[in-house]
């Protein structure tokens, strides 16, 4: 463990369009090889698909990621010379981290034409429980409950 002291924790600024801090940190996630542009282009996109459906962009994006966000998860902890799948609650930060993630990575493993396309029908099938995304989510939680037995190893 460092001796220096931690790292300060810096929020990122609110995206210029809806001025909410959770669509940056999406873009940020979402973006490849420092291109901005094509990203913000990306999400903005989808969001303005969603909207020609008659729905609340944002309101949809956030449903979705809520929806995905983990709640337990396993962490491998060595004991004794095995190795145990440990099941523990996962940090509201992390578990924001990793919807993010599972979103995107289920979105650009789609086959529309267009990550737009992609993206918007991830969004939307996340938001209604369905989707790559929320069975990520889903196998998760239930390799966790499998593992509830080595709850006990937990540090």
């Amino acid at each position: 463990m460092s001796r220096r002291r931690q790292a300060t924790r810096r929020e990122p600024p609110p995206d210029p369009v809806y001025g909410d801090a959770v669509i940056t940190r999406f873009t940020n996630c979402l973006m490849k090889d420092g291109k901005r542009y094509v990203a913000e282009k990306t999400l903005y996109g989808a969001f303005k698909k969603i909207s020609d459906t008659g729905q609340d962009a944002p309101a949809l994006f956030h449903q979705a990621l809520e929806n995905i966000r983990p709640e337990v998860e396993v962490r491998s902890r060595r004991v004794g010379g095995a190795t145990y799948q440990v099941p523990m609650e996962v940090r509201p930060e992390r578990s924001a981290t990793l919807a993010m993630r599972w979103l995107i990575h289920a979105a650009r493993n789609r086959s529309e034409p267009s990550m737009i396309d992609r993206l918007a029908a991830e969004i939307r099938e996340a938001s209604e429980r369905r989707g790559s995304a929320i069975k990520r989510r889903e196998d998760t939680h239930k390799m966790a409950e499998a593992n509830r037995a080595f709850a006990h190893y937990r540090w």
